[in-house]
């Protein structure tokens, strides 16, 4: 097991692993920008040091300033977190060359998963069925034109880097394609920094189920079964919850071999999770994979009783799965909900503002996030 561990993120996610680095006598760091200095989760830390400047741009994605810290402190591994380096295969080679164990994928493992058109070709490759569509790259304007009828509409146009909802447009008609097209590479260039996008089937009324995957170093791959995020807000999950209440026996049967199918492809390591849309008619399509731990891993604990993040550390530590896929089964039923802020004024846009009062709910079954 590893001495010392940097944790490279903030907020709740750093404050989980930061209880888990507990759990396994584990000494943690952390790291944190001016404005978050005298946060809870940095207060938590063995040891804490500062990054410089105050943007994420400055700080949690100084990818050069956090190994720096590593190296300096005697850490033998890095814990990304969610967001910001989690999905980053340069980083995760980075740590690797400066002697790092990575707590996540192999770099391999993210590159060829992590981008939405590779993980859609590599999909198609071992017979996991997906959605209907084009990767636009390399296409003329009047040959996507030519796709887009053959697919049909309403069509969805999405980035293939990055996610959480962003460069992504609705297409209804063939009139609003090419300011549709326009809109998305630019929204994807400069958030992910690349302006690939992909062409696909839009379904407007479709089941948004996903698959946690986990795998060690030693060729062990299981599914911790599905979760179901279908009720969404700008393409952001809200209500996330396993078991799903549409998935049946059979389906989940199918639905999580093809995700071990695609794990397994690339000889996954660590969490993981993939996704799908399901029709109606319980067909389901292959949608993309999260090569990181995902913000509502912890109701796939509840329902299976496996801690994801110690064993996340565990696995990278070198340790085997100590557990077999018959060992696994689902037990009551977790929801967790994301609380938004939005200014009714402004058309119920996002809006971040001052929280006069919160009262947490409280009582059996509640999963305190402050505490993992």
């Amino acid at each position: 097991m590893f001495r010392k561990i940097l944790v490279a993120n903030r907020g709740e996610i750093a404050q989980r692993i930061l209880h888990a680095c507990r759990e396994l006598g584990v000494r943690s760091v952390t790291v944190h920008s001016e404005v978050d200095r005298g946060s809870s989760w940095v207060r938590l830390a063995d040891e804490s040091y500062p990054l410089p400047g105050n943007t994420a741009q400055e700080s949690y994605l100084n990818q050069e300033a956090i190994l720096e810290i590593a190296r300096a402190r005697g850490v033998e591994a890095v814990h990304p977190g969610y967001g910001f380096l989690s999905e980053n295969a340069d980083f995760a080679a980075a740590c690797a060359a400066s002697g790092l164990a990575f707590i996540g994928p192999t770099p391999a493992a993210m590159r060829a998963l992590g981008n939405k058109a590779a993980a859609r070709k590599l999909a198609e490759k071992m017979h996991v069925p997906v959605i209907p569509g084009v990767d636009a790259a390399g296409f003329s304007p009047q040959e996507l034109r030519e796709k887009a009828d053959e697919i049909g509409y309403p069509l969805l146009v999405k980035a293939a880097a990055g996610g959480g909802g962003m460069g992504m447009r609705v297409i209804n008609s063939p009139t609003e394609l090419a300011d549709g097209l326009r809109d998305a590479q630019s929204e994807a260039a400069s958030s992910f920094g690349s302006g690939q996008v992909l062409l696909e089937k839009f379904f407007p009324e479709v089941r948004h189920i996903e698959v946690q995957v986990l795998g060690d170093q030693h060729g062990n791959l299981l599914h911790l079964f599905e979760r179901e995020c279908s009720i969404q807000r700008r393409r952001q999950k809200i209500i996330e919850e396993s078991p799903s209440p549409f998935v049946t026996s059979a389906l989940r049967e199918q639905i999580c071999a093809a995700a071990l199918a695609l794990a397994r492809a690339v000889g996954y390591v660590s969490a993981g999770t993939v996704e799908f849309v399901v029709t109606p008619a319980e067909q389901f399509y292959f949608l993309e994979m999260n090569t990181r731990l995902q913000v509502e891993h912890p109701i796939t604990e509840l329902v299976t009783g496996v801690d994801l993040v110690t064993w996340q550390i565990r696995i990278a530590a070198g340790e085997p799965l100590s557990f077999k896929q018959e060992h696994l089964a689902q037990r009551g039923h977790a929801i967790e909900c994301r609380l938004y802020s939005e200014d009714p004024a402004q058309n119920f846009l996002p809006s971040i503002g001052e929280i006069a009062l919160f009262r947490p709910p409280a009582g059996p079954g509640i999963r305190d996030r402050r505490i993992g």
